[in-house]
Order: C-alpha cells, then structure tokens, then sequence
C-alpha cells in the first residue's frame, strides 16, 4: 500500500494529499470491500501494521512462539525495552537465569505483546479487538500448568491496560468502572487437556482460541468445551469474552501433501531398480534438498526429508515431474495431470474441514438446535444462549493460496486471520481480470464437488480430519452424514499435523528462551 500511496502523491507530501491518496488506496483494497460490505471479520497474524490494518477493518491478531521470536528479530530495540520494564525482576533472575527460562520468555513474550493491547484497545471498546496469545507449549498438555500461566499473564495484561489508561486520562480522574483486558488464550488443542482447559477459562470469563486443529472431531469437541465454559460464566452474571475455533487448514494440507508424496516417491522408487540412488540424487538436487540425501541413512528417512513443506510446497513441480516421468517410463504430461489433480484436491481438505465444522454450528438449520442445547443442557434463557453462540468464530488460518480466504467467508461467526505475505496474494488475485467479489458471498455454504470429497476419504488422515465420531453430535438433534472416522481424543497427541505443528513451536519456543535468557546473562556481566 505504501507504494501506491506514493505514486499517487505526485511529489506533493502535503498532509491533505496524504490522506487523500491513502483513503483512496484503501477503499480500493479487496479487505476493506470485504470488510465495508461485512462478508467477513479478519486477523492478522503478524503483530506488525496493525495501525495501518484497522483500517482496513482488521479486528483480530495472533501470537505464537514463532511470531513473538520474530517479532525480536525485527525491532533490535525491543530486547533494551523488555530489560527495562523487567528490572525488578532482573536482580532475582541474574542469580540463576536458566533456573527462570520459562518466566523469562514469558515475560519477554508480554513485552512484545502489550503495544498490540493498545491498538486495539479502541476496536474492544465497539466490537471484536482481540490479542491471542498463545500460552508456553511445553505446558500445553498440562490444565493446571496452563491455567496458571493464562491467570498470570491475564492479570498482567489487565495491569498494563490500567497504567496506559491512566497516562491517556493525564490528571484526570480515573475511577470508572474497568473492563476485562483484550486478550484471549491459545490453546493447544492437540491434547486432552484443552478441553479442561478451554472450558474453564471461559467459565471465568476469559476468552480461547483454540490452536493446532486440525479436524472436525476436535473442533466440535473444543467448541462444545467452549460452549459450556461460556454458558457457566453466563450462570454466574459473567458476560462472555469472544471466543475462536481456529482450523489450521493450511498445515493439514502440507502434512497430507508430504504424506502422499513419500508414497509417490517410494512406489516410483520401487520400480527403479537400480537406478534408485541416482533418481532420488536428481530429484534432491532439482528441489534443493541433496543435504536430506548426504545426512540421512535410511531409505524412507530421506524421501520424508525431501517431500517435507519446506521443498516441495505443491506437487506441480517440475522437478518431482521428471523423476516421476523418469522413474516410471511415462509421459511428463501424463505424470502432470495425474500430480495436477492430486494437488487439486489435497488443496481443498483444510477448505473443506472448516466449511464442515461451520455447518455443524452454525449453518441456518443447525444454529437453532444449539441454541435449545445450550437451553437445556445449560439452563439458558434463548437470549442467552444467542449470546454464547454469537460470542464464537471459526477461524481459518495457516492458509496458503487465495482461495483459503475467498472460499472460507461468512458473515457471523467467521474471522480469517493471515500471514501479510498472504494478505498480499490476496489483493493480487481481487485484481485479475475477471474476479468477481460477490461471487464468494458467503462462501462457506458453497457445494463443492462431491468427487473431490470421495478421493480425499481414501487418504486416511484426511478421512481422520473430515469424519466425527458417532456420539459427539447425541442429543444435539444435528443430523448429517458426518462419518464415523473422525480422530478420538485419546488419539490427539499423535496425528501427524499436531505432532509436527508442536514439534515447531517447542523447538521455537526454546531457541526464543535461550535468546532471552542470554540477554538476562549479558545484563549481569
């Protein structure tokens, strides 16, 4: 945006021009049409231009051990700026640093987080304005590890908010009655325990989004956690806090693309003969992963290393193309529309996940079996048991092509939060000759091709993320062919897209404690 701004200013940097050309810029931006025209509610997933993203109508922004580490990385004075609001902390964690990790990237963390409380402070006081922040993974399987670490921070970040107030207000008086802090937790939903957790902070009145799912089956059973947290708050006079349900579709389709592939890879292999090393040589070297060949032994422990996300990001490639066309004898194009229409449909399994998980709840047919739920369940009024089921958002994230977004909007219950790199894919795609917005009207109810449902079923772990298990929906009265496939709680912890998801954010939630503790050993030295 800062580059059409500047073109249309002309060499005239007058501050009227400059509003001009910025309110301009961004009417014409597809997230303010979107916004403007309330087809959705949109995230960010990156703490940075959040000033600029209110207006374009952004409501929502996201936190996790990766984000906060660069968020570091990209403001060097951050580390001065968490030294100083630490110092009466300092003296006690010079003593024995590492002893302190946890507390030490927490605090850090809270640092980094507390501007964002700020800017959207205003948004909260109206509507929506919320800062997920995710709690530390290596506590994330624990309901009393959790819960104490979501208390700690929530009364800090209700602290902070009370000071900044009281330097808005400048003299004067400051007796008013003082609202909750706008923040939410992240849970990680890949282990029983966050559906204790889920449902007892929202029973306090404080708000979730549950991360690392996956699957219809946990986001069912997080949201029903969520719901009946919530309507105890409600019991209790207690006005419940926004809560997400975010669908990591994305990560679901890169876990079953990785998946595949190593089958592809292994089966073309197989028909080698011996020609086997120096197939998987080439294909290494045209994905730029030879060093997964020189330091892994085993066979498929190298095909798994070269089919990760991190080379092969879609299964149109031409490197995979030529070993496959290679391997197998067969024409590149055959072997092209084969890999085409596998990538086809793997790119619409997180779509379709989240499109399942809001019909559940949401759709015009269901909404009202909930509401009479939580009625009788609960012992809500109707009024209240709206305010509960208004008061959730699916939230589709981790997204990687436009379509993630376009075909994952709806009015109620829906905020789409995203990455800026995505953000800008996005705008280019609305600027194609032939894009017409209104066609994703709600978007979310959209049929997709039935035949596409029907090859992704025979992957199993799409089948796991698509499928519920026969009680969750008993006595809800929500009807539908729902499967019977769908992932157990007990089998949480081991699905491959979790497994791999927590695996990330531990080993980032580690490097960022180490970089923070060290900036504690420098400070005493």
């Amino acid at each position: 945006m800062g580059g059409e701004i500047e073109a249309k200013l002309q060499g005239d940097y007058s501050v009227s021009k400059f509003i001009n050309a910025a309110g301009s810029v961004l009417r014409d931006n597809v997230y303010y049409k979107m916004v403007r025209g309330k087809m959705c509610k949109f995230g960010n997933d990156y703490a940075i231009g959040l000033r600029w993203l209110r207006h374009l109508g952004f409501v929502q922004v996201s936190t996790n051990p990766v984000l906060a580490a660069r968020a570091y990385d990209d403001d060097p004075g951050l580390l001065a700026k968490f030294l100083e609001e630490s110092k009466e902390r300092l003296t006690v964690w010079m003593e024995d640093p590492d002893a302190f990790g946890d507390e030490i990237a927490m605090q850090a963390t809270m640092v980094a987080l507390w501007p964002n409380l700020a800017v959207f402070e205003p948004i909260a006081d109206l509507t929506d304005g919320m800062v997920s922040y995710q709690l530390n993974p290596n506590v994330a399987s624990s309901a009393g590890g959790s819960m104490a670490d979501a208390i700690r921070i929530y009364s800090a970040a209700q602290e902070f908010l009370r000071r900044y107030d009281e330097y808005l207000l400048w003299g004067y008086s400051s007796v008013k009655e003082r609202g909750r802090p706008n923040i939410v937790f992240k849970i990680a939903g890949g282990y029983p325990a966050a559906i204790e957790i889920t449902s007892s902070l929202n029973s306090l009145g404080i708000g979730t989004n549950n991360t690392v799912t996956y699957t219809v089956a946990q986001e069912v059973t997080l949201i029903m956690a969520a719901m009946e947290g919530m309507a105890e708050a409600v019991k209790k006079g207690i006005i419940p806090t926004q809560v997400y349900e975010t669908n990591m579709g994305g990560r679901l389709e890169s876990h079953i693309r990785e998946v595949e592939a190593e089958k592809i890879v292994l089966d073309a292999l197989e028909k080698a003969g011996g020609r086997k090393e120096e197939l998987l040589l080439r294909l290494a070297k045209g994905l730029g992963a030879t060093k997964e060949v020189e330091t892994s032994k085993d066979l498929r422990e190298k095909v798994r290393g070269i089919c990760s996300f991190k080379y092969l990001k879609s299964l149109e490639n031409e490197a995979l193309i030529d070993f496959l066309a290679g391997a197998k004898g067969t024409s590149r194009e055959e072997v092209l529309a084969t890999l085409s229409k596998m990538e086809g449909d793997i790119g619409m399994a997180g779509t379709l996940v989240a499109q399942r998980t809001y019909e559940i709840f949401f759709s015009p047919e269901n909404r009202p079996k909930w509401v009479s739920y939580l009625r009788k369940r609960c012992g809500l009024r109707a009024d209240e048991a709206e305010l509960v089921i208004d008061r959730i958002d699916v939230l589709p994230a981790s997204k990687r092509k436009p379509n993630d977004t376009f075909l994952t909007l709806a009015r109620k219950n829906m905020t789409n939060t995203e990455f800026p790199d995505h953000q800008q894919r996005v705008l280019e795609a609305s600027r194609k000759e032939g894009f017409d917005l209104a066609s994703f009207e709600n978007s979310i109810a959209r049929k997709h091709d039935p035949e596409v449902v029907r090859r992704l079923l025979l992957i199993g772990d799409f089948k796991r993320a698509y499928e519920l298990t026969p009680e969750k929906l008993r006595g809800v009265g929500v009807l539908g062919d729902y499967g019977s496939g769908g992932l157990d709680v007990s089998e949480w912890p081991k699905f491959g897209s979790v497994v791999k998801t927590m695996a990330e954010f531990t080993n980032a939630y580690e490097a960022f404690k180490a970089k923070c503790v060290e900036a504690v050993k420098a400070a005493s030295r």
